[in-house]
């Protein structure tokens, strides 16, 4: 296995496991005046693109079974439902990080256990056709994982309430 690209897909999930479990440390170093679910954002993005790049790098492109393109499509129809329904800040640590928000229970939520993880997971499962199994169980091993520390709300470790 490529040591760079299993570093670059496994790169995001200790930056969300800290931000999980000290949120009031993340809040304080943003300081004030700065969203920390907006900056956490800008980061998860930035990740997001280098587990891509990371993905690509071992990638073999061929035309692809149409199951995998139902998978993907499924998959990140569920990504985008969760961010529409959540936003940014419910998307990103939001209530970890003090923010009030309200509880949603639309389609997907209340039917699906964690849809936004999913939804990724069937994506990833999706680019099987393009990359070794290896790089994608790595990737999704870092969302069961997530899924298990995100489990376990502790509201006591929750940031101060925003003002």
């Amino acid at each position: 296995m490529n040591s760079a690209a299993v570093l670059g897909v496994l790169l995001p999930f200790p930056f969300y496991y800290i931000l999980w479990n000290y949120p009031q440390a993340w809040v304080d170093l943003c300081g004030k005046g700065v969203d920390p679910s907006h900056r956490m954002a800008q980061i998860s993005h930035v990740l997001k693109a280098i587990q891509f790049v990371s993905l690509f790098s071992v990638a073999s492109f061929s035309r692809p079974p149409w199951y995998c393109l139902l998978l993907f499509l499924v998959g990140q129809f569920l990504n985008f439902k969760v961010y529409q329904l959540l936003g940014e800040a419910g998307t990103y640590y939001g209530v970890r990080f003090g923010k009030n928000l309200p509880w949603v229970t639309e389609f997907p939520f209340g039917y699906i256990k964690d849809p936004q993880y999913v939804g990724s997971i069937l994506s990833l499962v999706a680019c099987l056709c393009w990359v070794p199994l290896a790089y994608i169980v790595l990737w999704i091993v870092g969302y069961l994982l997530m899924m298990q520390v995100e489990a376990s709300e502790d509201s006591a470790t929750r940031a101060k309430p925003l003002h």
